[in-house]
């Protein structure tokens, strides 16, 4: 088992960052990640969080020396919880990996909070992710390789972040607007 934390401040309110955070997916930056569907969703009545359960679709791109061992499915799948509470001003994310699960296990966990020393301006984002490879050879080697992609790619989740909000800053309101838009990016940098 191997675990890996990060701690990051946006320069941006807290309501910024949850809108964002909804509407992260899809983005030029994280190509892989091609799909979010809700499965549930509901307001918690004892604090009025709202609390959603969704499926991420992705690619995850393995390395030619995983395939023989994990197999390479040409979409892998994980399950996302979300805990949004407004009065607290605290959104919190859990993750688990469905796909390669016999073998894998990469629990992620994030909070957004206010930042302590400037609450109205200031985000902090709070990871967590725990790996833990089983049952096949290399497992040293398999968590270290998972961990150091997801302290990679932790980076290109914040610019992601940085992107939504300059595209919630500028107005655009809807999913539809984003969408459209990251696929004309996306368009643009395969050619």
């Amino acid at each position: 088992m191997k675990v890996w934390t990060s701690e990051h401040v946006f320069n941006h309110p807290w309501e910024t960052i949850a809108q964002a955070a909804w509407r992260k997916y899809p983005n030029p930056m994280n190509p892989a990640v091609w799909g979010t569907d809700v499965l549930d969703r509901c307001v918690d009545p004892t604090d009025g969080a709202l609390v959603t359960h969704r499926i991420i679709s992705s690619r995850w791109g393995l390395p030619s020396w995983a395939s023989p061992i994990l197999g390479d499915p040409s979409a892998c799948y994980a399950s996302e919880v979300s805990r949004v509470n407004p009065r607290e001003r605290v959104f919190r994310l859990e993750t688990q990996n469905l796909t390669f699960g016999s073998h894998i296990a990469v629990d992620e966990r994030l909070v957004y909070l206010p930042h302590p020393d400037d609450p109205e301006n200031k985000t902090i984002l709070r990871q967590e992710a725990v790996v833990t490879v089983r049952g096949v050879p290399v497992t040293n080697f398999m968590e270290s390789f998972l961990t150091n992609t997801i302290s990679s790619n932790a980076g290109k989740g914040r610019a992601a972040m940085e992107w939504v909000i300059n595209q919630v800053i500028k107005g655009l309101s809807s999913m539809d607007d984003l969408s459209a838009q990251n696929r004309t990016s996306l368009e643009y940098d395969a050619v």
